[in-house]
């Protein structure tokens, strides 16, 4: 049995929710691996819907273990209110479920602060973040001056860590006409919230290698898409974080080898929240007509999202780049009566035809989608569950994305219902 990876192959909101749930019921463990509370998977469970954003989506399921690896940067009061929010739904959440990395970075008021300051100052040049500080925190974490969940256990490793922290914050924060960050409060604050979140804290790599051991599944869950990661995405309109399939071993501390499937998730055509490059985007009545039958705001910020024809170009480079082994392909049924779809197959920059996306920001912006024009369909494919089910020309549609992304189907998801899938390979088996 192979422990899998599920990876976000445009721009995030590709619909990983839907198939993590399906997922996690088949695994044992369940593993955040990356970034923070500004990622949201929706879940719909027997007509029940939650709305998780630190949360693995494991923790829904009873005698499954959710964790969060050291790759996540993590807000103790975000992921605090989560847990009340979900037991509210009757949902169990102890340290017998969950389990975080002691050393999981902390995301404190102050990086909520310069988040939104920051942004404001970029004015028409934001990059279009949450604000909820996660950019702040990791460069706290590279820059090693973060406060992590192990620190505490001590309040004179807190007291030590929150000087160097606010040596350099507040002179930010000066820079930018701010007040300054009120030490005595912000070391009360972590300290009251320190004996509610350390029953939590756990050695990571020990537990995920213990349980590879005993050949527990293992599902690692990545948020937002490759499109965005720090490296690898739309640079700098990207998340602080690498998202990429690389992450899920450095970021829960369990090896490479661990890992014996990709799975790409991958929307049948291509949405995007904030700024940044989107050759495909449609600013007509298709695309608003797309953004409505798929419900197109974002879980976590209430956005509307940018919508756009399907881009075999992006989705190949992530294939790529994640060495993906099948992708699922989802919300197929929004584009149910669409009468002629569009797939861009290639760039045109300058005159220039070229296969991938340019790294520079400026070539990024200058890229005009060449597009092959194929039939769609007037049926629904709403609910299907066997290729038996589907029109002739969304099959069609299907087969002419796997050539283009050079990449097979392994799921398709016709509906948020969980059970309106179609199953072509199993990812949990090699």
């Amino acid at each position: 049995m192979a422990n899998v990876a599920v990876i976000g192959t445009q721009w995030g909101d590709e619909g990983k929710g839907k198939i993590v749930d399906w997922l996690s019921e088949r695994a044992e463990v369940v593993v955040r691996f990356q970034g923070g509370h500004n990622a949201g998977h929706t879940l719909v469970i027997d007509g029940v819907t939650y709305k998780l954003s630190l949360l693995p989506s494991g923790i829904v399921r009873p005698g499954k273990l959710a964790v969060i690896g050291n790759g996540v940067v993590l807000d103790p009061w975000a992921l605090l209110a989560e847990i009340e929010e979900v037991r509210r739904q009757d949902v169990e959440v102890s340290p017998d479920n969950l389990r975080i990395a002691e050393n999981v970075v902390l995301i404190l008021p102050l990086h909520r602060t310069l988040d939104k300051a920051r942004e404001k100052a970029l004015g028409k040049l934001m990059i279009g973040t949450t604000g909820r500080g996660i950019g702040p925190a990791y460069e706290d974490k590279v820059a090693r001056r973060a406060v992590r969940l192990g620190d505490l256990v001590s309040a004179e490793v807190v007291s030590a860590k929150l000087d160097a922290l606010l040596f350099h914050h507040n002179a930010l924060l000066r820079g930018l006409d701010m007040p300054e960050v009120d030490r005595k409060a912000l070391y009360e604050d972590i300290m009251d919230v320190a004996p509610k979140v350390l029953p939590y804290a756990d050695i990571v790599w020990k537990t995920l290698g213990a349980a590879r051991k005993k050949s527990k599944r293992i599902l690692f869950e990545g948020a937002q898409g490759t499109m965005l990661d720090i490296d690898h995405g739309t640079y700098p309109f990207v998340t602080s974080s690498n998202v990429v399939a690389g992450q899920a071993s450095s970021g829960s501390g369990l090896g490479p080898g661990a890992i014996g499937y990709v799975l790409g998730i991958t929307k049948a055509y291509t949405t995007r929240v904030g700024s940044g490059p989107f050759p495909t985007e449609l600013t007509d009545d298709v695309g608003r007509g797309l953004g409505e039958r798929g419900k197109e705001f974002g879980t976590v910020t209430g956005r509307a999202r940018r919508c756009g024809w399907f881009d075999a170009v992006l989705v190949r480079q992530a294939v790529s780049v994640n060495g993906v082994g099948g992708i699922a392909l989802t919300k197929l049924d929004v584009l149910d009566g669409v009468e002629t779809l569009k797939v861009c197959v290639g760039y045109r920059i300058n005159g220039e035809v070229i296969d991938h996306l340019p790294v520079s920001f400026d070539r990024q912006s200058l890229a005009e989608p060449i597009y092959e024009t194929m039939e769609g369909w007037t049926q629904s494919t709403r609910g299907a569950r066997s290729w038996a089910d589907l029109p002739a020309t969304a099959v069609k549609y299907i087969r002419r994305i796997e050539e283009l992304i050079e990449a097979p189907v392994h799921l398709l998801s016709t509906s948020p219902e969980r059970e309106d899938t179609i199953m072509v390979h199993d990812p949990f088996v090699d």
